[in-house]
């Protein structure tokens, strides 16, 4: 894919892609914050403040930059290096995006990694390898949490035996080509031609699950995504709350898990609705807990969506001689 035709792609995702952040953040947002009080919502972002916001939005920036780090790793694990600061933009840009159904916004990143000789199965491996250690970073954070709660504990052991079942299924090479070959021989070709391409990142994003790889990426997964926990922790405490580190790391990391399995854009609406829920479970008034939810969705996706927007709109670096 030329340059050109990538600038074309980009320039009708970067539309597509505004119009549906103008949309969701005016409607939803204000709904949202108005169903929870307006005025609660303005008054705690005062008491949050500056500084407050600054915190919340470092913590934030932590997250992305150790998330990059593992992508580049992936990448190399895949036989591909690309010069970091053009990584940097295609990687950030892919949040940009993040906002369209079913993790698609941040695939885009593929069209601008074929520009630097990596193919399409390739790049999708490490998306996947990307989002498969989020995922087992996620269960881990919310095991943490449940850990507390005498009731919730075989709902522990259940979310690490399906943590297992993943990993075992990815390294059964075998069964894969032979569903494969299943696919191909009995299924309709459309189906089929899903199936075996499915199939093909996954095969080759087992070279990003090595037993050293795969320990590396949920380490990192755990600090990235429990540095975003710790900014909603903070925001609570200054807020007035005394919930505990680990309630609000499992407040946090099981709300983003809801909203990611929903397949909604940005995971918005499913995110919120649980975490309001489960924030009031915990008994906080549903007005404070609304306006928790709202400073640290806006702390989190909406930075990052913010800035998506900005690298994507940055000229392509060039790899040094």
């Amino acid at each position: 894919m030329t340059h050109t035709h990538a600038d074309a792609v980009l320039s009708k995702w970067r539309f597509r892609a505004l119009l549906l952040i103008v949309m969701v953040s005016a409607l939803g947002y204000l709904g949202f914050s108005l169903w929870g009080g307006w005025h609660e919502v303005v008054t705690a972002l005062l008491k949050v403040g500056v500084i407050g916001t600054v915190i919340a939005l470092l913590l934030s920036l932590t997250n992305y930059l150790l998330r990059f780090v593992r992508w580049q790793k992936f990448l190399a694990q895949l036989g591909h290096r690309v010069y970091w600061q053009e990584s940097l933009r295609i990687y950030i840009g892919g949040f940009g995006l993040t906002i369209l159904p079913g993790k698609v916004g941040e695939s885009i990143r593929s069209v601008f990694l074929k520009n630097h000789g990596i193919s399409y199965p390739e790049s999708l491996a490490a998306f996947f390898s990307e989002q498969l250690s989020n995922l087992i970073s996620m269960l881990l954070l919310v095991t943490v949490g449940l850990w507390a709660y005498p009731q919730a504990k075989p709902m522990v052991l259940i979310l690490g035996a399906l943590i297992l079942t993943i990993l075992t299924v990815l390294q059964q090479t075998r069964l894969l080509r032979a569903f494969q070959i299943f696919a191909k021989q009995k299924l309709p070709a459309r189906a089929a031609h899903l199936i075996s391409s499915s199939i093909e990142i996954v095969l080759h994003s087992r070279r990003c699950f090595s037993l050293s790889m795969l320990l590396y990426g949920i380490a990192i997964g755990l600090v990235a995504w429990g540095a975003e926990g710790v900014a909603f922790y903070y925001i609570m405490q200054v807020l007035g709350s005394d919930m505990s580190l680990q309630t609000a790391l499992f407040i946090y990391a099981f709300s983003m898990l809801v909203g990611a399995l929903s397949f909604l854009p940005g995971g918005l609406g499913g995110t919120e609705a649980t975490m309001v829920a489960l924030l009031m479970l915990n008994n906080i008034p549903q007005p404070q807990a609304v306006a928790a939810t709202v400073l640290i969705r806006l702390a989190t996706l909406w930075f990052a969506v913010a800035l998506g927007v900005l690298a994507l709109s940055l000229p392509a670096r060039r790899q040094p001689a």
